[in-house]
């Protein structure tokens, strides 16, 4: 029944090897709940391929998936190499940008590298696996003594922690990456390394003119994000905590308490928050989890994160399937002892009206044993402003919007279905139990919370609370 259904959703990154419908369709089966296109590698008919495979999946099991574009954003990489190269502690190498290197360097895209680089800076490669300290800068080329050895690979990540990078939030690649993804019809578009809200309206600015109902993910992964925490709340749609590249720039002993922070924070601004990187990333190997993982999945999922996100797991590892299984096997163990959070509306916030409807829904809900919150919806925002109580009850969101639906899969505890457009208020309360009890998640006698709008198909509406008898 629905309320055995898992709340935390399971967001997983599919790579080079889970491109085929039936490994696809696989993850979906084990619990995947949202596909993650990784523009930071692969070519855009990859992503194509890949986002047409999750659509068929979708039809084929009856239940959406939610399709999220992530954006390469600012990111330094090391350029191509001819091999990889093995560094020993105590080397002396030569960072350059793509554009002077010589013979021997070591290159990094985009060439900015060599504007910014001092003597003394910190150059972490690979989440900070390798590890250079800056000698000496000389036309652009910047000798490093190797503080931590190791291999570097072609394109892998290149940090330089506290060093501003004067790189548009958005590239070119970025820009063209992103009217590729929206015409593929994605849910939610995630930009990297967002330093500030105005990197965001901006990117929203871009979606809206292509008139695409895309909505905006802020990863933070930078000190300057983290700073301006708020702003970067009100401008995004949602926020994904991406857990590695913010402790190589902000030191790992942070990240424990950023990513309670910055959960807490998302929920009380009503918006849904990934969890990301490393959760379980010796599966990208072997088939089961250490215990130290299975105890940071659940960790995140009891701080009241929205859903935890497969990266490596999935997109090249060894056991992807059993890398979700386990994700649903946690989240399942740990979410009933998770609490309610009842949140008093502040007089004057532009919300109060949808957070008072959706504390009193839950609280009648409570009060009176009910088996669902039905939440008939235009766009998914009732849905989430009572997903973001984390109420013990199955929470039903109702959309005749397709992208709404989808969208709706990422969100908390919400059990997405598409139905019918409504008449009037009347058919709209009947149409939604119609559609729970059709799609079994309800049964004749039941008794059902439903929350929404009397200005049927009007968004930001929600005005009446009503129970019913299934």
């Amino acid at each position: 029944m629905v309320g055995e259904r898992r709340r935390t959703k399971i967001v997983a990154t599919i790579g080079p090897d889970t491109s085929s419908h039936d490994m696809v369709r696989a993850l979906a089966e084990a619990g995947m709940d949202a596909v993650r296109l990784n523009f930071s590698h692969g070519t855009q008919e990859d992503h194509a391929t890949r986002a047409g495979i999750a659509r068929a999946v979708q039809a084929e099991l009856g239940r959406p998936l939610a399709l999220i574009a992530d954006l390469q954003g600012p990111k330094l990489r090391v350029g191509e190499l001819a091999e990889p190269r093995t560094f020993e502690t105590g080397d002396l190498v030569v960072v350059a940008g793509v554009d002077v290197a010589k013979p021997g360097d070591l290159p990094v895209a985009p060439a900015v590298i060599g504007q910014v680089l001092a003597p003394g800076h910190d150059v972490l490669i690979d989440d900070g696996h390798v590890r250079l300290v800056v000698e000496r800068v000389d036309s652009g080329r910047a000798s490093c003594r190797v503080i931590v050895g190791g291999e570097v690979k072609s394109h892998k990540g290149v940090n330089l922690p506290g060093v501003p990078i004067p790189i548009p939030s958005l590239t070119p690649k970025d820009l063209d990456d992103l009217e590729f993804a929206l015409a593929l019809g994605v849910d939610y578009v995630a930009l990297s390394f967002v330093r500030e809200a105005k990197d965001l309206t901006e990117l929203r600015a871009i979606i809206d003119r292509h008139g695409s109902p895309a909505r905006v993910i802020a990863k933070i992964e930078k000190a300057e994000a983290v700073a301006v925490l708020d702003d970067v709340l009100d401008a995004a749609d949602a926020v994904m905590v991406a857990r590695g590249d913010l402790g190589v720039e902000m030191g790992a002993a942070t990240v424990p308490l950023l990513q309670k922070k910055i959960i807490r924070r998302s929920l009380d601004a009503g918006k849904p928050v990934i969890t990301a990187t490393q959760m379980l990333e010796s599966m990208i190997e072997r088939a089961e989890p250490t215990r130290a993982e299975a105890s940071d999945v659940a960790n995140a999922i009891l701080d009241g994160t929205s859903a935890v996100m497969l990266s490596g797991e999935t997109a090249i590892g060894a056991h992807p399937v059993d890398a979700v299984r386990t994700m649903d096997q946690i989240a399942l163990a740990v979410e009933p002892s998770m609490t309610y959070r009842h949140q008093t509306p502040v007089l004057g916030d532009a919300r109060a009206i949808g957070i008072a409807m959706s504390n009193a829904a839950c609280d009648v809900a409570q009060a009176l044993g009910a088996k669902a919150i039905l939440v008939p919806t235009f766009s998914g925002r009732t849905a989430s402003t009572v997903a973001r109580l984390r109420p013990r009850w199955p929470i039903i969101g109702l959309s005749h919007h397709q992208t709404s639906v989808q969208q709706m899969a990422l969100e908390w505890g919400v059990i997405p279905i598409l139905f019918p457009e409504a008449k009037d208020v009347e058919d709209l309360w009947d149409s939604a139990v119609e559609a729970a009890l059709r799609e079994e998640l309800i049964a004749p006698g039941d008794l059902v919370v439903l929350t929404a709008g009397t200005a049927v198909n009007m968004p930001g509406s929600t005005n009446v609370i009503k129970v019913e008898i299934a």
